[in-house]
Parts: structure tokens; sequence; C-alpha cells
């Protein structure tokens, strides 16, 4: 994906030169086109420092360039830890993390989300919750004076199904 020099190769096809304008017309995301590749972001970007695939430097200019499949189907566009050093240092006052948020709510509109995040939706519609309670918590629970907690929570997953995202998610799974 984007963290892969060997993939120099793009067909026209891929390109959509009004990528850039998509996202500049959504709140954060309004000056991209300023952005003029100095690298400043990525030197700063401690994400980077764990990890030398991110680069929110290369995810910019491929979102400039008009590669949106890439960029939106990545998992590096989620990564960015919203620190601000990128958007506090930038010559050009490119709002970074913001372009970032932006990315990431344009993936899940295309129907990609994050792993991670697929499996904390399907977590909390089963459980109520990321941590799944059992019958051995609430001993634990008990010998400490704390109360029960309840081992399930139905109305997470009706909140979800109402507002649609066990759908989307399910819809993510299958397109991976």
């Amino acid at each position: 994906m984007l963290g892969k020099s060997t993939e120099a190769h793009i067909s026209f096809g891929e390109l959509d030169p009004q990528f850039k304008y998509e996202i500049s017309k959504l709140p954060g995301g309004e000056n991209i086109k300023y952005c003029f590749a100095c690298g400043t972001c990525s030197a700063g970007c401690p994400v980077r420092e764990i990890d030398e695939k991110y680069n929110p430097r290369r995810i910019i200019r491929m979102a400039l360039l008009g590669i949106k499949d890439r960029v939106l189907s990545s998992d590096l566009i989620w990564l960015c830890s919203t620190c601000y050093t990128c958007h506090e240092r930038c010559p050009q006052g490119v709002k970074i993390t913001e372009v970032m948020n932006v990315l990431k709510n344009m993936a899940v509109r295309e129907g990609y989300i994050h792993p991670s995040f697929t499996r904390q939706v399907e977590l909390i519609a089963a459980h109520g919750r990321l941590y799944e309670m059992d019958e051995f918590d609430n001993k634990k629970r008990e010998r400490m004076g704390l109360p029960p907690v309840a081992t399930k929570c139905p109305e997470a997953s009706e909140i979800f199904n109402i507002t649609g995202i066990l759908k989307l998610v399910s819809k993510s799974k299958s397109k991976e």
C-alpha cells in the first residue's frame, strides 16, 4: 500500500484529479492544496519515529496527486496520533491532523474501516463494552465490594443496528 516503495507504477485509471478538491471542501481539509511537501510534518511525527512506513508527507502528496483508492484503503491513515506536532510546525498552515481525520471519514464513507475499529464495534455490540465481563469477573468485583456488571448489553447492539454501524462494519469486512 502506501508504505511500499516497490509500488512505483500507477495506472492512469487509478488517478482521480478531483480528489484534492473533495478533501478541500470538507471541514479540516481546506488547506491541503497549500502543502508543498517540505517534509516538516514527517520530521517531527512521533508515529514516524516508531513506524517508518507512516509518512504524513507521502499520504498528503498521494492525495494531491489523486491516488484516491490507495490513500483511502491504506491502514496508514489510521495511525495518526493527533499530537498536532505537524500542525504546529507546518510552514504553510496545513492542518495535517485534521486532513488525516478527513481522510479517515472519507475512507469510512467508501467502506474502508480499519480492522481495529471493526473489532471494537463487534465487541461493544456483543457485550456493551470492549472487555467481555463474565461471572468470574463479577465474583472478583463482589470480593472487592463492587456491584456486579451486566454481562450483556443488548441496547448497544440495538443502537448500532438503528444507526447502521453494524451494516457498515459488515460491509467493510466483506471488502477485506
